[in-house]
């Protein structure tokens, strides 16, 4: 599966601006493939706002089936987040990353991404805290990991939720100097020069994060640049 599309999602690399929100993503994700065969067996995948499905060759492995969802008619079904075209507690596993963002009604989303999870299935979920606006075609919200949880604890019954940052302060500052860098560059049509700089700005401020512990949780004055939350039906 090393052609399928998507792999600068799931190998960023450290010249790209968007590495801080996609590496921590992709190593997630690859994770949690595994440990959903280890509880479940074969398992059924609905990857929702799909796009071209980047993560495929994470779950390939282990999943029965791996259906996509998305507005593009090149989805395997149309439809948004707000209402899937699928049947009720209908899949094992429910993906929904860097989606949430751009929907019209986060509370109908969670609600939908519940009705469609079985009992005792999982659904894992990544969006924004702190990050430059980017319509496609719309961007309307941002989170801190308390309003995620409160967002889908209000409007669903789970079992569990959890909400971890996808990494750490020094990070997420970094994201933003590489992303201010990296437009600079664009403009003035330099951005090859810009991105050693970037990668280096994205590897010192990773490692800063790994060296304090602290940066990387959830304190008063903290900045996450992406939430992982997994919540289970």
């Amino acid at each position: 599966m090393s052609d399928w599309p998507g792999a600068d999602r799931r190998r960023p690399v450290s010249t790209s601006p968007t590495w801080t929100v996609r590496k921590p993503l992709a190593e997630w994700l690859q994770r949690q493939a595994v440990e959903a065969a280890r509880d479940y067996g074969r398992y059924r995948v609905l990857d929702v706002g799909s796009g071209i499905k980047p993560y495929y060759p994470f779950f390939e492995p282990f999943a029965d089936e791996f259906v996509g969802v998305d507005p593009s008619p090149q989805a395997d079904l149309q439809g948004t987040v707000e209402a899937l075209p699928v049947e009720d507690a209908s899949f094992d596993l429910v993906l929904c990353t860097q989606v949430l963002e751009h929907c019209d009604d986060p509370a109908r989303a969670v609600s939908e991404l519940r009705r469609v999870v079985r009992p005792g299935g999982r659904v894992l979920a990544s969006t924004h805290g702190v990050y430059p606006y980017h319509p496609a075609p719309v961007d309307y919200w941002r989170w801190t990991h308390t309003g995620l949880d409160r967002l889908f604890r209000e409007n669903a019954d789970w079992s569990s939720v959890a909400v971890h940052p996808g990494s750490g302060t020094t990070a997420c500052i970094g994201m933003l100097i590489g992303h201010f860098i990296d437009l600079l560059c664009k403009r003035a049509h330099l951005r090859p020069l810009g991105r050693p700089l970037v990668a280096g700005i994205n590897l010192a401020a990773d490692a800063i994060d790994r060296a304090v512990p602290a940066l990387r949780d959830p304190l008063p004055g903290s900045l996450t640049a992406n939430y992982h939350v997994e919540a289970i039906a």
